[in-house]
């Protein structure tokens, strides 16, 4: 395809008639395009109808639903207008920043997450206050429906996002008694990455006529691209990717970044580097941008800075790197820039920038590409002044071979003569004029600061002696008893991520869990809060209360049950048994 051969034009955000508010807040966060299950989602949804979207984590799906229902949002009423059910606090924090960043320019607007492990207070004022889109996990959305402080009786916008990792994690029951108290006539969208019988038998019986889209992501990427990440700060960015180029060998270069400014500034920083950059982007006209591809494939320029769009269509085989600068929000972008690369059955590079706060876009990526990316480590400043030297060598070898070396040994001898300096003097001289006066060598790094040791702080004395305290066990771990067991059809999956997420515990957090006929023994560190512990008695796991409460131990006679392992996932056996023969 040669550079003037363009890929059909992909719809814009313009093109779906959402609200003028809405593409603002698009444009300023780079988006130009839709993802494909935004361009299939979004039209329906504006019209009206229910959706079932199936679509992998990372093909855009939260603006998907989020863009239409801010663009119909009525701000006059405070009752909660939209509803988001996400399975797991992380979810759910993603999903109310992205509409916090979607309707940046609606006034007024406001959006609240409620979820296990925060506090109530800062819940209760909020939806006190109005909250127009609502974004919760359905343990907490179910308690604050008993308490009665959560009105859903205005709701017109109901989302089920990640339906199926909903019912993994035993939430199947919440999900439906959330269904039930919602008004008939409301838009439901459902999207789920796979759609196994309980997800059907829901979009039958809660959502309307529904349209269902299938996006398959277009997660085929080239055997022969070596792909790689590193982690890096946000500040650091520029600093690392220096440091990338002059250590990288590479032949030409696409740094891809999502705003059409960021091209501009980047081109223009890494000129003033030394290094042969231009951008590329939408408001660039046709001529400059074919005169801009012109340079790069004839290697009067290496490197390109470019933003999705503008990189459409461009076919050049001297690309041999692609560096994600900023990292995509779909899988499809990253698999669309890194087929930049390694083309014509050429071998090829691909680098991606993941900030601390982006790994889960990483785990995405590499989850929809089934594709693990090699971590890289950032080049030290030893690195970067070892290819410094390197280069400065190869090039007085290229320049021993030039035609016109003789005129320049005369200008030396005859210097050398008259000044009698020594000819490596005159070499350094010449060598630093080259380089303008910069310093050649990077400076090493300052060591990091010394940890100041804190001087131990004399605590009060106790007012109460309550006696000597009970040496914690190695993993601080204490058995609590909770209300369900095999009767009503638990597994240790469910039960971890409903106290995971009401709790706002880790996965880490648990040791072993036994389930027994009609309640379940689990390890939970000893130390939980009285807010956690009041949260969790109240959670619910297959729509039962748990009851969470410190277990007193067997009593005479009671069975042991089965005891599943965090750790190996094996049965074991709660408490002191005797040591069955080994068999061999």
């Amino acid at each position: 395809m040669s550079d003037t051969e363009r890929d059909p034009e992909p719809p814009t955000f313009a093109d779906l008639d959402i609200d003028e508010r809405v593409l603002k807040a698009l444009s300023d966060v780079g988006y130009e395009s839709p993802s494909p299950i935004q361009a299939a989602t979004i039209p329906p949804l504006l019209e009206g109808n229910d959706v079932v979207g199936l679509a992998q984590t990372g093909t855009g799906k939260t603006a998907a639903f989020a863009v239409p229902i801010l663009s119909r949002i009525d701000l006059s009423q405070k009752a909660p207008q939209a509803l988001v059910l996400a399975p797991t606090r992380e979810l759910a924090l993603q999903v109310a920043e992205a509409f916090g960043k979607y309707s940046a320019h609606i006034p007024g607007l406001h959006v609240l997450p409620i979820y296990g492990g925060q506090s109530y207070g800062v819940q209760l004022s909020g939806l006190r206050r109005g909250a127009h889109v609502v974004v919760g996990t359905p343990g907490r959305v179910i308690d604050h429906l008993e308490k009665g402080t959560l009105d859903l009786s205005k709701l017109a916008y109901l989302v089920l996002d990640e339906a199926d990792e909903m019912l993994k994690m035993g939430f199947q029951e919440d999900v439906e008694r959330i269904l039930a108290d919602t008004p008939e006539h409301k838009q439901v969208a459902l999207f789920s990455a796979t759609m196994p019988g309980a997800i059907r038998k829901i979009s039958k019986q809660y959502l309307h006529d529904p349209v269902e889209i299938t996006v398959k992501s277009k997660t085929t990427t080239s055997s022969n691209i070596s792909q790689r990440y590193i982690q890096v700060a946000h500040q650091r960015k520029l600093d690392a990717l220096t440091r990338i180029l002059e250590v990288e060998s590479f032949e030409a270069m696409i740094i891809f970044v999502r705003t059409k400014q960021a091209t501009e500034d980047l081109a223009e920083k890494l000129r003033a580097r030394g290094f042969s950059a231009a951008a590329i982007n939408g408001d660039i006209v046709q001529a400059q941008r074919e005169r801009t591809i012109g340079q790069l494939k004839s290697g009067a320029l290496d490197i390109l800075v470019a933003t999705d769009v503008a990189a459409r269509g461009l076919d050049v085989d001297r690309i041999s790197h692609v560096v994600n600068y900023d990292i995509p929000h779909d899988t499809e972008s990253y698999v669309h820039r890194i087929g930049r690369t390694g083309r014509a059955g050429r071998t090829g590079e691909a680098l991606l920038f993941v900030a601390p706060r982006e790994r889960h876009l990483l785990k995405a990526i590499e989850k929809a590409t089934r594709q693990p990316l090699a971590e890289m480590q950032l080049p030290s400043v030893e690195d970067v002044n070892a290819q410094r030297v390197a280069k400065f060598e190869d090039s007085i070898t290229e320049s021993l071979a030039a035609d016109n070396l003789g005129l320049f040994r005369k200008m030396i001898e005859d210097y050398e003569r008259e000044h009698d300096v020594p000819l490596v003097d005159i070499a350094a001289a010449l060598a630093l004029q080259s380089r303008d006066g910069a310093d050649f060598l990077m400076a090493p790094e300052p060591p990091p600061p010394p940890r100041r040791e804190r001087e131990p702080r004399e605590r009060p004395a106790r007012k109460f002696d309550d006696g000597p305290k009970q040496a914690k066990s190695g993993a601080d771990l204490m058995t609590y008893r909770i209300a369900v067991g095999k009767r009503h059809r638990v597994v240790p999956g469910a039960i971890v991520g409903a106290i995971a997420n009401e709790g706002g515990l880790r996965r880490s957090d648990f040791g072993h869990i036994s389930i027994r006929p009609d309640h379940s023994l689990v390890e939970l560190p000893a130390d939980l809060s009285r807010e956690t512990l009041e949260a969790l008695r109240r959670t619910r796991i297959s729509g039962v209360l748990i009851q969470l409460q410190p277990d007193s131990g067997p009593p005479h006679g009671r069975p042991t049950g089965d005891t599943y392992s965090r750790d190996r996932g094996k049965p074991k056996k709660f408490g002191k048994q005797e040591r069955r023969p080994r068999r061999d």
